[in-house]
């Protein structure tokens, strides 16, 4: 197998999250009385870390704000995400990948207690042996993440591939010197994760899990 070491970003990649979070992040503005981002503002933001996020989709905030909109945009978030679903297909592509010995990992903007969170809603944590989050390790697009997870395993840059929805999954894969591999049914349009030279830009999970089966 080519890739020994399968590294997922979480939000838009296997949950389908990414309207969600828009929506949040644009409710958490309008109770600060700030005015909310565009959906493509807000999507461009998915990914990163949470303070990062809402720096970046909300450039106006003072910084002694920053935690009153990270507390607006948890409340509005957590108020729906157990009415959240998975991808069709992620969960049967999962058990294949595991079965067929594959080591999957997550790496995600999400904090840890978000992570587990998601896990559990979702019934996903049997095929996980290892995750990173982005209150643990540098926000995307920094490598620490990826290089974490390589080593806890003993894997080399060309055994591990890191998939994901956006542009931050695709740099963090080439600053940790990995292949990316992008998926294009979650934040980020085509033609945007394009420009970031992944080794292959997918439109579906079944699209997905057939590429893994045949590159992987």
């Amino acid at each position: 197998m080519k890739y020994e070491l399968l590294v997922f970003d979480w939000d838009g990649t296997l949950l389908d999250s990414a309207g969600a979070i828009v929506r949040a992040i644009q409710a958490a503005c309008l109770d600060l009385d700030l005015p909310p981002p565009s959906d493509r503002q807000a999507r461009h933001v998915i990914g990163l870390g949470l303070v990062d996020a809402m720096r970046h989709a909300v450039p106006d905030l003072p910084a002694e704000r920053y935690q009153d909109m990270v507390d607006r945009y948890r409340f509005h978030y957590l108020s729906g995400d157990h009415e959240l679903s998975l991808f069709e297909g992620v969960p049967e592509m999962l058990a294949s990948l595991k079965q067929a010995g594959h080591v999957l990992t997550v790496a995600t903007g999400k904090s840890r207690a978000g992570l587990e969170r998601a896990l559990d809603h979702s019934g996903l944590r049997q095929y996980f042996q290892a995750s990173r989050c982005a209150d643990e390790c540098h926000s995307k697009p920094h490598p620490q993440m990826l290089e974490e997870l390589m080593a806890e395993f003993g894997m080399a840059s060309a055994a591990t591939i890191m998939i994901g929805d956006t542009s931050h999954d695709l740099l963090m894969a080439r600053n940790a010197g990995v292949d990316g591999l992008a998926v294009t049914y979650g934040a980020h349009p085509h033609d945007h994760l394009l420009e970031h030279k992944p080794v292959a830009c997918l439109h579906t999970v079944a699209e997905l899990d057939q590429w893994l089966k045949t590159h992987g």
